[in-house]
């Protein structure tokens, strides 16, 4: 049944010149099926690539809006729409507004992870794959990171040259996991690589092997001598090293690290959007539509990512 229904949308992506782009978060019969798979620093550099007329995002409604802001010639479309990011709700523009009143000479530095409208205020976007890189390599020295204080203690400690200051934010799912889950995974698997997430709380980070974005953290197991590692992010990630390395083992952390909003999307989600692409209107898919206004004001900070991350 999933080959059948797989086949069916490789059938209508061509049909209907449609990308797909799957965040590495993704169910593993999503991510077979396609052209394009990363975490979101991966997913925004090849979206500004995309040939096709059509992109569909399975992910998230910000991945989908920063995919529309670098092809918004093209039309995007988000798999399922009620697919949102909790972090990246968590602060309102007119809070960053009043802090740049306040502090002019301090830059503003946002996670991918936010609303275009959020984007709009700041000054340059990062990944966790990018972030120490792009702060690194600004010229300014006082920086506001938003909104994950937990990824940008991370960034702080390896910068430590730079003013950096914080909000409290962050991803609630992430955020949980605590150093007593991470005691006991260890006892558990005492000979395991334990690779880590930078949006946990850094107690649990500095008990770490490696931590690292998750394009990182699957590089790391994929080159590692290591045959054993307990993997601290979204439980997906275990369940794609195992299948492209069976001749390793992989733990994960928590069953609590599981991401609602990724978890939405479903094949058949996948399927019933592109029907609905094609024109079919017993199907529904979300499409992302934003004014020309706030592509021009939001895409300068991922233009500026882009810059500093070479």
């Amino acid at each position: 049944m999933i080959r059948d229904i797989q086949d069916k949308i490789l059938e209508l992506k061509k049909e209907y010149d449609i990308c797909i782009l799957a965040h590495s978060y993704q169910a593993a019969e999503i991510v077979e099926i396609a052209d394009i798979t990363g975490d979101s620093y991966k997913l925004s550099v090849e979206a500004a690539k995309v040939q096709n007329k059509n992109i569909l995002m399975c992910g998230v409604h910000f991945m989908a809006e920063t995919a529309k802001m670098l092809s918004p010639e093209k039309r995007v479309f988000l798999a399922n729409g009620d697919a949102g990011c909790p972090m990246a709700e968590q602060m309102e523009p007119e809070m960053i507004r009043g802090i740049k009143m306040d502090e002019p000479d301090r830059k503003v530095v946002c996670y991918i992870n936010t609303t275009a409208a959020l984007k709009a205020e700041c000054d340059v976007c990062v990944t966790s794959s990018s972030a120490v890189k792009i702060v690194k390599n600004m010229d300014a020295d006082k920086i506001l990171f938003i909104p994950d204080c937990n990824l940008g203690t991370f960034v702080a400690d390896a910068c430590p040259d730079k003013d950096i200051m914080l909000l409290k934010g962050g991803c609630p799912v992430h955020n949980a996991i605590t150093v007593e889950e991470v005691e006991e995974a260890r006892a558990a698997h005492p000979n395991a690589k334990f690779l880590v997430h930078p949006e946990c709380k850094p107690a649990v980070t500095k008990l770490a092997d490696y931590a690292g974005s998750t394009a990182d953290i699957m590089r790391y197991a994929a080159e590692s001598d290591a045959r054993e590692f307990i993997i601290g992010t979204e439980i997906s990630i275990k369940e794609h090293l195992q299948y492209k390395f069976p001749e390793k083992r992989f733990y994960d952390l928590s069953k609590r690290l599981i991401c609602p909003n990724m978890k939405l999307t479903t094949l058949m989600d996948v399927y019933g959007s592109c029907k609905a692409i094609g024109g079919d209107s017993s199907f529904d898919v979300t499409e992302i539509n934003m004014s020309d206004e706030l592509i021009a004001k939001a895409k300068g900070c991922i233009d500026e990512m882009i810059r500093l991350s070479v």
